[in-house]
């Protein structure tokens, strides 16, 4: 049985759905469940232990308290996205890699493409941070949740290592000036620190 709950955030109001053995997808709210690989209809269950303590480790990741993430996955997708989802773990808060480089890291260096695709259907969101996987030539590219929102998490990442509280999207900010989730913010002036990953395909 699929147990599910919705959950706000500062970038918007998320689906979060868990089987007994883990988180099985976190949807965004331009998204759907069928996108994310779930089938049926889900129960509605927030005091699903799986889905408080998803709900509790979101919370402290938006509020800087958090930079990993402790939830069991249960994640349903082919072998080779699997890995590609799994891998996306190792990548640090508050960095990014290319795509080029995670393909690299599964010993699949010509794989790029096939590395994008997987990610981009990548069912958990945030816990699985595909958002800080990015073009070669540093572009932000694809994200299911929208770029802005790709670029407002990555900034809330650097912001958070520099100990800086990240703006809630709408809200103004230091100065009097107003900023909103598409605002460029400060990521295009960071420098990209590329990982190498490690995940066997195997």
């Amino acid at each position: 049985m699929l147990h599910s709950t919705t959950h706000p955030t500062p970038v918007g109001e998320l689906t979060l759905v868990a089987s007994d053995h883990g988180l099985r997808a976190v949807v965004w709210p331009t998204s759907s469940l069928k996108r994310a690989r779930v089938t049926g209809r889900p129960h509605r269950n927030p005091d699903h232990p799986i889905l408080k303590t998803t709900t509790r480790q979101l919370d402290e990741y938006f509020a800087g308290e958090r930079t990993r993430f402790d939830i069991p996955l249960d994640l349903d997708g082919t072998r080779f996205q699997v890995a590609a989802w799994r891998s996306l773990a190792q990548i640090p808060f508050g960095t990014t890699t290319t795509y080029g480089h995670q393909a690299a890291g599964l010993g699949i260096p010509t794989a790029a493409r096939a590395i994008g695709a997987a990610n981009g259907a990548n069912p958990v969101c945030i816990v699985l941070p595909c958002h800080r996987v990015i073009g070669s030539d540093g572009s932000l590219t694809g994200f299911g949740g929208g770029l802005p929102v790709k670029r407002w998490l990555l900034d809330h990442e650097a912001r958070v290592l520099t100990n800086f509280p990240s703006p809630v999207p709408g809200e103004g900010r230091a100065g009097g000036s107003t900023s909103s989730i598409d605002s460029t913010h400060q990521w295009q002036h960071r420098q990209s620190v590329q990982t190498r990953l490690s995940m066997p395909v195997g």
